[in-house]
């Protein structure tokens, strides 16, 4: 019988877990994959809410279920964003190993770029060139500049869509003098990724998880292979423009878009947008992998 693997992402927005077998040929097979929208920081990201709160525990509970139905041994529980910045972030872990068993590993966001990078090069075919790989997530944003070499500069910023939602979304749909300010906490927060960019020239843009998932979803018609897809840039700007100026409700009512994407997709776009305007990139690459691939690559390294 081949080893089980488990991970398990307990990010701002969504937990997932996924768990793989090790199969000969190195590589591995999935077994298992979920994904719940937790939204940790529904009621802010300083503070874990009482609702959220049991939502996490109550969804680590059903995945420590599953694990041991797989009869998972090799498991690692990574807390990001939301847990390193809440002030009973701790408090969560320890509630979780007392009633799931699951011990939660806090990542700083360093270390969170370096597994996203792990896991986006086995997806993606990173050459010589310099990359942008970006990974939007509800309480931060990692960019990371690597070629195949490795990572030439990496830095988490504490921008992720549940944060610039609950600061900037206010209005239905988003107003032109919303989206100014989001633009402006941008122009301030992303100094140093200015100054990285200034140093190493980029040729590609590649998003992992989140809303770029959406994107693939929506707009990757050609140009797509199992692990990766490449999106004209005209397409992504023609789609960001539509879903930008809808309301929630309009969203909610697109049968493509999922659901628990229908609130936060538009600062997320809002984002993109600006990244895509500082790097002018031609297109736009999503991985199909990214954190949780990463870690799973270090853990069956034999």
């Amino acid at each position: 019988m081949n080893p089980s693997y488990g991970v398990i992402d307990l990010g701002t927005n969504t937990f997932h877990l996924l768990i793989i077998e090790k199969i000969p040929n190195g590589k591995f097979h999935e077994i298992f994959r979920k994904r719940v929208f937790v939204k940790l920081a529904s009621e802010g990201i300083d503070t874990i809410g009482t609702a959220p709160f049991q939502r996490g525990l109550d969804t680590l509970s059903d995945f420590s279920k599953t694990l041991k139905k797989h009869s998972v041994k090799n498991i690692r529980a990574i807390g990001t964003a939301a847990l390193r910045t809440a002030s009973n972030g701790t408090d969560f872990v320890q509630v979780v190993l007392r009633e799931t068993g699951i011990q939660i590993e806090l990542i700083d966001g360093k270390e969170e770029a370096r597994l996203i990078y792990q896991g986006v090069k086995q997806a993606f075919p990173i050459g010589k060139e310099k990359v942008l790989i970006m990974d939007i997530g509800g309480g931060s944003v990692e960019f990371i500049i690597a070629n195949q070499s490795g990572i030439q500069w990496s830095q988490s910023f504490p921008i992720g869509v549940a944060v610039l939602f609950k600061s900037f979304h206010k209005k239905d749909p988003i107003s032109t003098t919303e989206i100014q300010r989001i633009n402006t906490c941008l122009t301030q927060k992303l100094e140093p990724l200015f100054t990285a960019l200034e140093r190493h020239s980029v040729d590609q843009l590649i998003g992992a998880s989140g809303t770029f998932d959406v994107l693939e979803l929506f707009l990757a018609k050609e140009n797509k292979s199992s692990l990766y897809a490449t999106i004209p840039i005209s397409s992504y700007k023609d789609f960001s423009k539509k879903i930008i100026n809808t309301t929630v409700a309009e969203r909610l009512a697109n049968q493509q878009l999922p659901d628990s994407r229908a609130d936060l997709i538009v600062v997320a776009l809002v984002l993109i947008d600006f990244i895509v305007e500082i790097t002018k990139t031609s297109t736009i690459n999503t991985s199909a992998y990214a954190m949780k691939e990463g870690i799973l690559a270090e853990m069956t390294i034999s």
